[in-house]
């Protein structure tokens, strides 16, 4: 099988707009897109699990880029080109302490006695904790937010609530393990 035919598939249902279930939105309820998640990625954790296994396969050292995908890196040349950026809202992305401790969970890719399923559920319930970390970090900001800009607790809710959206569909889509990208579930071991 093409192991890139799972991200395409994925990536074809966002842009028609059918887009997978945010964490709320599924609590308790497999929705179709959900199983449909499972079913094209629980293959590559039989091949992450059974990498992991293998006699010489060693979970290296722990690194973390902050918030992966470009986007703290982003940031912070943005705040170098806009002083203010950095004054107000700090030289890396206010939710990176959220990122740092998603890559925690996506360098070990789970319980080393997990199986497949359980490596599956792990990472699901790293990018939910991601996703409620944001979110909780718009909560925390709200009364300097709102004082500082003008905006109602609503506004900034609903602006960290679309910052973890974006971030989960994106891990979500991106962070599947066995893939070649260094942010894959299980980056700290070898490659499938």
């Amino acid at each position: 099988m093409n192991r890139s035919l799972p991200s395409i598939v994925v990536a074809v249902f966002l842009l028609a707009g059918a887009q997978p279930a945010l964490p709320q939105e599924s609590a308790g309820s497999s929705t179709l897109l959900d199983e449909l998640e499972y079913r094209i990625e629980i293959g590559r954790h039989q091949w992450f699990v059974a990498g992991r296994r293998t006699a010489g396969a060693v979970l290296v050292p722990y690194v973390t880029d902050g918030c992966s995908g470009g986007l703290s890196a982003g940031w912070a040349f943005a705040a170098r080109a806009l002083p203010g950026l950095a004054e107000q809202h700090g030289e890396n992305p206010p939710w990176e302490s959220c990122c740092v401790t998603h890559d925690r969970a996506y360098h070990s890719g789970g319980s080393p006695d997990g199986d497949a399923d359980a490596s599956f559920a792990a990472r699901r319930a790293a990018d939910v904790e991601m996703w409620q970390c944001v979110i909780g970090v718009g909560e925390t900001r709200a009364a300097s937010l709102m004082d500082e800009y003008g905006l109602s607790r609503d506004a900034v809710a609903l602006l960290y609530r679309g910052i973890g959206d974006a971030m989960y569909r994106a891990v979500r889509l991106g962070g599947a393990p066995c893939s070649p990208l260094p942010w894959r579930w299980g980056f700290g071991w070898p490659r499938c």
